[in-house]
């Protein structure tokens, strides 16, 4: 039987429901005034701790102002997880965009925040950021790889913006992964291997991949460490096609004759030819990582910690043209004849590409751990693209000139400093605060430059095509404060101060090199979140917070080039001024824990990528949308042994509904659904142990109606281009062989279901794993 406590402490009288709901609205009246009939509503769940032997737990902080979800080391046992960001599936309102095994550009996407505003997340390993804030797109996803699959203990998720100890990149959710360190002497190796099977458009095969892993760590003295590697192939599905709108336009004797096109309906319902395989096709990458982590305990009440990584990365696109001429051979190019009529197939249609990048994270920690009293914590973090390099053929055939792209030297520094205050008795105390302070800074930097080549796969760098460099700096200080007030309230309360800066910021063309003006802009933030336990199994939790989400350098810099013109991004860009509301009931009953929220976010200035309208000729860049607002509901489940021993659920469904309220750039779209914001999401997940060495586990992901685009024009979403409504089944056996030696198998979408976020998703994938631990 597991134990289930709510809020901090025992209670000491309580409120009719009506009286406490009374109480609550006075939170959010007070917001009403300054962000006037743009105002929302917004609160946060109260913590929770829950112990037992399966349970997903929580953070167990008893201050924290946010909803929380957790997914721990058992649970994940129990699923298949191949790359770190496998552990964000089933989660309430979450989703992340993995278009394969491998994929780069994992992004979160949570409640209102899309699966391209990747700025929109925070993810730290053991405090330790690795959230790519360079840009804020799919190309600028989280480092997972900083983090071994196999090395995770547990995953806590808090939703928006409401502690003062995370900047406003924390709108949609703040990860935190905590990941293991030994206490005695162990090693381990995993394996896995896994397959899909994958048809589309006459591609008709399968793709096949594998991950090792190795770790060895003890814990000698006052040092312990943990050492590891990690090894991952694979080949992705196609996951782009070259297209051309259906021609009415009569073929000529000059055209080839070409067979072998295929047609659809595209996502607005258009006929279109699909002629091959291009640009991101059939993607092979190779992965290598090495992590190396100690601690040592200078006293009893006081650690140092380092933090090595190092993450490799190459790739390969197997690009392919369906078309063949009347002697067999592949056409890539040219005025071709498809069935009487005409197509002019650009050259750079089906053209391949490569790259390879090599990054490192380096970690430095020093804290203390009194269990009341004053503590203290710092920590400094350096992430380092110290090589990359990615190349684009110019034509299909894979033949000849290209261009090479290099970003070595991007990266970002960060320094957080943290005193913190707990009570000498913390579970009574009437009155009692919990304090926290502290200091950040974080620095980011990007260099992009283009250069032409002779010969895009080895080529030396020949003329510079364009560049692009800039900077970011932000300072900040921060106060919390948890305050126990009353018999059964908790008022937890703080204030966020950030200055940022903009700096060093050019575009050049060929001997043109355009330089920015330095930006700037001071911030405060004000959070506060009031929790009532409004019986012993029931607490109310009512949250309001204030955030900005500053612009990354690549929205501020990041350019290209068409032809002669240089188009920026845009160098003014204003930053994302938040207001998010939340309120959430949870409530203990029987062996499980359920949780209803209901939650606003009302984001004024939202940096997006857009098509400026109102000016000739139209303008696409990143700008900022007047108001776009997202309200919704999540009702989420957690219970162990639910109806027969052995049995433990997982269901949660939220809907979100997020619309364009303001938008004088593009005012078609004022009333418009966002971009990628599903209106339904829902998880069910089910395992069930028939003894301490077998589990067996059945799950259902489900995502409803979004649209691909922001005139919400693509009305046929369930193909390639679009953005599909989707039910997917999962399913994992596992098996303990000994205590040394654990065997599974899995598969997820079971029923091969074709479904697309632009790009096709997986077919069905099995997957084998064996692990041995010594």
């Amino acid at each position: 039987m597991q134990d289930i406590h709510f809020g901090a402490g025992p209670r000491r009288g309580r409120l009719p429901a009506r009286q406490a709901l009374g109480a609550l609205w006075p939170l959010f009246t007070l917001a009403l005034p300054a962000y006037a009939a743009d105002s929302a509503v917004s609160q946060v769940l109260p913590a929770i701790t829950v112990t037992g032997s399966r349970a997903s737990r929580p953070a167990t902080d008893p201050n924290i102002p946010s909803t929380t979800e957790s997914v721990t080391r058992d649970q994940l046992q129990n699923r298949n997880i191949v790359n770190t960001e496998d552990a964000l599936s089933y989660l309430p309102n979450l989703a992340v965009r993995k278009r394969y095994i491998g994929d780069q550009n994992s992004i979160i996407a949570v409640r209102g925040t899309s699966n391209t505003q990747s700025a929109r997340g925070l993810v730290y390993v053991d405090g330790l950021l690795v959230s790519n804030l360079l840009g804020n797109s799919y190309s600028f996803p989280p480092r997972w790889s900083m983090a071994f699959p196999d090395d995770i203990d547990r995953v806590d998720v808090a939703y928006g913006p409401f502690s003062a100890l995370y900047p406003g990149n924390s709108l949609g959710a703040t990860v935190l992964i905590t990941t293991h360190m030994p206490d005695a002497f162990e090693a381990n190796v995993d394996t896995k291997a896994f397959s899909q099977h994958f048809d589309l458009f006459g591609v008709d095969r399968s793709f096949n991949g594998s991950e090792t892993s190795a770790s060895i760590g003890d814990k000698v003295g006052k040092l312990s460490y943990l050492i590891g590697a990690n090894h991952l192939e694979n080949t992705s599905q196609p996951l782009q096609f070259a297209t051309l709108p259906l021609s009415s336009t009569p073929a000529t004797s000059a055209d080839v004759p070409v067979t072998g096109a295929k047609f659809y309906d595209n996502q607005t319902g258009a006929r279109t030819a699909v002629l091959g395989v291009n640009g991101e096709g059939m993607v092979h990458t190779v992965q290598d990582q090495f992590k190396l982590k100690l601690q040592y305990d200078f006293t009893p009440f006081v650690q140092g910690g380092f933090t090595l990584g190092y993450w490799r990365d190459s790739y390969r696109d197997g690009d392919s043209t369906f078309l063949r001429d009347a002697a067999g051979n592949p056409v890539y190019q040219g005025k071709v004849d498809i069935g009487g009529y005409e197509y002019a197939i650009p050259a750079s249609a089906m053209a391949p590409s490569s790259g390879e990048a090599e990054n490192w994270l380096y970690g430095l920690s020093l804290k203390t751990h009194h269990a009341t009293g004053w503590n203290g914590h710092a920590i400094l973090s350096y992430y380092d693209v110290s090589h990359s390099v990615s190349r684009q053929a110019d034509q299909g055939d894979g033949v000849g000139p290209g261009t090479v792209t290099l970003g070595d030297g991007t990266g970002w520094k960060t320094a957080d400093l943290q005193a913190t205050y707990t009570p000498a008795t913390p579970r009574a105390g009437l009155g009692a605060h919990w304090l926290t302070f502290g200091y950040h800074f974080d620095t980011y930097a990007t260099q992009n430059v283009t250069y032409d080549s002779l010969d895009w796969r080895v080529g030396d760098h020949d003329a510079l095509d364009n560049a692009y460099a800039g900077h970011t700096r932000t300072q900040a200080l921060y106060a919390q404060d948890a305050w126990r007030f009353l018999p059964g309230w908790k008022l937890v309360y703080g204030l966020r101060y950030e200055d940022w800066r903009a700096y060093g910021g050019s575009q050049t063309l060929g001997d043109v090199r355009l330089p920015y003006p330095e930006a700037g802009q001071r911030h405060v933030s004000p959070k506060a979140s009031l929790s009532f336990d409004l019986t012993d199994d029931v607490t109310l939790r009512a949250s309001i917070g204030r955030a900005y989400r500053f612009p990354t350098v690549g929205e501020l810099f990041q350019g290209r080039i068409t032809g002669t013109n240089l188009v920026n991004n845009n160098p003014n860009l204003q930053p994302e001024d938040d207001l998010s509301k939340e309120l959430s009931v949870l409530w203990a009953h029987g062996n499980g824990l359920y949780r209803v929220s209901l939650f606003q976010d009302d984001v004024k200035n939202t940096i997006f990528s857009q098509t400026d309208t109102t000016v000739l000729p139209n303008v696409t860049s990143f700008q900022n949308i007047g108001l776009v607002r997202s309200r919704g509901v999540e009702v989420s489940y957690q219970g162990q042994d639910v109806v027969i021993k052995g049995l433990d659920l997982l269901a949660n469904a939220a809907y979100t509904q997020s619309r364009i309220l303001a938008n004088a750039q593009n005012p078609a779209t004022v009333g418009n659904y966002f971009y990628r914001v599903p209106l339904w999401r829902a998880n069910l997940a089910a395992t069930y142990h028939f003894n301490d060495r077998a589990a067996l586990t059945g799950a259902v992901r489900y995502s409803g109606r979004q649209y691909n685009t922001l005139t919400n024009q693509d009305s046929n979403p369930n193909v390639f281009g679009g953005t599909s409504t989707y039910t997917v089944a999962d399913a994992k056996f596992s098996y303990r062989l000994n205590r040394h030696v654990d065997l599974s198998l899995g598969v997820d979408n079971i029923f091969d279901q074709r479904y697309f976020v632009y790009h096709p998703y997986p077919g069905r994938t099995f997957y084998f794993e064996a692990k041995i631990r010594l």
